[in-house]
């Protein structure tokens, strides 16, 4: 490499201590609200929060804030409600784009490249703009107040359809027609050729929909009116409201929201960096 590619190289990436300046700074922007909201968690009532310079570190570190938050409300019970609603979530969108990516990216059908584009369409579609049309649905079907009319509008994601159907475009055509030489059918080369194939693509789809459901708020608020059937999202939102002055339990009620979320992807982490690119959408 000459002296003067060295130069043009250095130009374009920048030197190495800017570049892990930029990492530092866009690291403090996302995680620190988070260990902003962790530490307030754990002070203690004789700490005060609005000292200046801010402390990170608590004095006295205490689990009591999140004991406080489980005697005022049904914390636990918000939470089993929003797993269930985000395990339905996470199935039905596996299963779902699994078979119509599928069935868009391997058969072949009249008004499939149509289908594509609808697909596309919906994803352009603002969430807010249908919610009343949602609700009406629910309510003629009588699933208001329940968690499936919660569940049912997400079930399945037209993201994930593409993802999947991105992801299924990618295998090779030759493994599926041996396959078929050999006798086997659709479903038989979807579940057990092209399925495994995709197993990374498969996470980035759970991990989206548990994320999604598991952070909605608006639409459980609209479709749900009972206390017990809340979520946990919806639940501690009356921290906001009763406990305006006590910073901590507020602190304390996002960490138990965040923390599952945090633990799904750690899982399923290095499913998720291969199934990115497995899916990515290309033009």
């Amino acid at each position: 490499m000459t002296g003067a590619e060295r130069r043009r190289r250095g130009r374009a990436g920048g030197s190495p201590a800017a570049r892990y300046l930029l990492l530092l700074v866009v690291l403090a922007l996302t995680v620190g609200p988070f260990l902003w909201q962790l530490s307030t968690s754990l002070k203690g009532p004789g700490e005060d929060l609005y000292r200046f310079p801010p402390s990170l570190l608590p004095e006295h570190p205490t689990l009591g804030n999140y004991a406080a938050v489980a005697r005022v409300i049904p914390v636990w019970d918000f939470a089993l409600n929003s797993l269930q609603v985000a395990v339905a979530n996470v199935l039905t969108n596996c299963a779902g784009a699994a078979l119509a990516g599928y069935a868009l990216a391997r058969l072949r059908f009249r008004g499939r490249r149509v289908v594509v584009v609808v697909f596309v369409m919906a994803m352009l579609v603002p969430v807010e703009s249908i919610m009343i049309a949602q609700f009406m649905a629910m309510r003629q079907l009588r699933l208001n107040d329940t968690l499936v009319g919660v569940v049912l509008p997400g079930c399945v994601g037209a993201m994930n359809v593409l993802l999947m159907r991105n992801a299924f475009a990618a295998l090779p055509y030759e493994v599926e027609e041996a396959a078929f030489v050999d006798g086997a059918n659709a479903w038989q080369r979807f579940v057990r050729i092209a399925l495994p194939s995709v197993r990374g693509t498969l996470a980035v789809v759970a991990v989206f929909a548990f994320m999604g459901a598991w952070d909605d708020f608006l639409w459980p608020l609209i479709v749900l009116s009972d206390q017990s059937k809340f979520t946990l999202t919806v639940g501690l939102n009356s921290l906001h409201g009763t406990f305006a002055d006590n910073q901590r339990l507020v602190a304390a009620g996002s960490v138990i929201a965040v923390l599952p979320l945090i633990v799904l992807f750690a899982g399923l982490q290095r499913f998720f960096f291969r199934g990115v690119e497995e899916g990515a959408v290309k033009g």
